[in-house]
């Protein structure tokens, strides 16, 4: 069977024997609304658990609106048009709303990476800005311990508002809604305070009910967020759905979509085959590291996982490069981890988790050297991954192919939530 899985901005073609193909794991995916742009108006026309948004920004003097930086394939250019026409409408002065890029603890974006992801006249006319990681104010704790240190301009906004994406997260359970302010626009001791929970059982992908998501939404209510926007995206990033309105309500009603579309239930596999998805998910190992977590369910014990991704810039973070750097084995991270929490290094650390049970062979652009250098097994095609993995595992082998990996949860039959 003919396979065509993203790799970059071009995609491959791959023969897998049909002997041997124990699924190909698509999501179910959902058809792209036939007007994206009305899709978005009806949301903030309809917004869910809220006033719509030119009610709620009546009397307020300014606004902050957060959107998701170069590494997140969210259409900012697409869902900030209408939702800056809602807050003028409300009569809110454009001079009066600044377009905030959530970094998290990401790199600062260039000038035309922000125009590209918010568009020409968006980028001219209004305000933009990166989060600054050093630039945050103290504003309280969680019941979980997070110390609160949030950008000082969304602080300081009068109105706070939020775009994204809802996808599924190999920890806090899912992305969008107010994963936006934390670890979107915290300081690096509160992400880090954070994400520290990613080692309880219950922090994993498609669990709503999670000790990150929790966390995250306790945040979110101490700051007080007004409104978020998000969509849910197919694995062509055409949007399905758009929610508005409460950052809860809304959320939830988006989350409910993504599990229809990316949960799908398997028998593992010796042999997995799976794509990050492409551009921007493959564009480093840090980013591409999500596909990997997702695609680990679908492996045996022992298995081999052959990962698809192009990684142009590499490791792309350099915590996340000096913890693997400094381990001479996989489980040194685990222990590192345990005893010193950072950023960065813990996605070193959760790889070093599925190293404990199965391989990975990388079919990337990064050299070979780093690549083995982070416990991994380099190849130059998906055809001498494929020969290596039979070499091991025998001709009669099991394989699962996961195209759209960084969007695709599988659940082992019989956990089916």
């Amino acid at each position: 069977m003919k396979v065509s899985l993203k790799y970059g901005r071009s995609a491959i073609e791959v023969e897998v024997p049909d002997k041997n193909l124990n699924a190909v794991l698509l999501p179910n995916e959902g058809e792209k609304v036939f007007d994206e742009s009305d899709e978005i108006k009806r949301a903030l026309s309809n917004p869910i658990g809220s006033k719509r948004l030119s009610e709620i920004v009546k009397d307020r003097e300014n606004a902050v609106v957060v959107v998701s930086d170069i590494t997140r394939p969210v259409p900012s250019s697409l869902l900030l048009p209408p939702l800056i026409d809602e807050l003028v409408t409300g009569g809110l002065d454009e001079k009066a709303i600044t377009i905030l890029f959530a970094l998290g603890s990401h790199r600062k974006q260039s000038d035309e990476e922000k125009r590209k992801l918010i568009g020409d006249e968006i980028f001219k006319r209004l305000k933009s800005i990166d989060h600054d990681v050093n630039d945050c104010i103290h504003i309280g704790r969680t019941s979980r311990g997070t110390d609160l240190e949030i950008f000082r301009p969304v602080v300081e906004a009068d109105l706070k508002v939020l775009t994204g994406a809802i996808d599924v997260h190999y920890f806090a359970g899912y992305t969008g809604g107010l994963k936006s302010i934390l670890p979107g626009v915290s300081s690096m001791k509160t992400i880090e305070a954070n994400h520290q929970m990613l080692l309880m059982e219950d922090a994993r992908a498609g669990n709503i009910d999670g000790p990150i998501r929790k966390d995250i939404e306790e945040a979110g209510a101490i700051l007080g967020v007004d409104f978020i926007l998000n969509v849910v995206l197919n694995s062509r990033k055409e949007i399905v759905k758009a929610v508005a309105g409460d950052p809860i309500k809304a959320h939830r009603e988006g989350v409910k979509i993504v599990d229809q579309m990316y949960k799908v239930p398997l028998q593992p596999s010796e042999i997995v085959l799976a794509s990050a998805g492409g551009f921007p998910k493959d564009l480093n190992l840090y980013q591409a590291h999500k596909a990997l977590e997702n695609a680990s369910n679908a492996v045996k014990s022992g298995g081999t996982l052959i990962l698809l991704a192009e990684c142009l810039e590499g490791f792309a973070n350099a915590e996340f490069e000096r913890w693997i750097r400094e381990a001479d084995i996989p489980r040194d991270l685990l222990e590192r981890l345990a005893c010193d929490f950072k950023i960065g290094g813990h996605k070193a650390a959760c790889i070093a988790r599925f190293l404990e049970r199965g391989e990975v062979v990388l079919v990337s652009a990064m050299d070979e050297k780093d690549v083995r250098r982070a416990f991994m097994i380099p190849a130059k095609s998906v055809e001498e991954a494929l020969d290596y993995a039979f070499s091991k595992h025998g001709k009669d082998a099991s394989i699962t192919v996961i195209p759209y990996a960084g969007s695709t949860l599988p659940i082992v039959i019989g956990d089916m939530k």
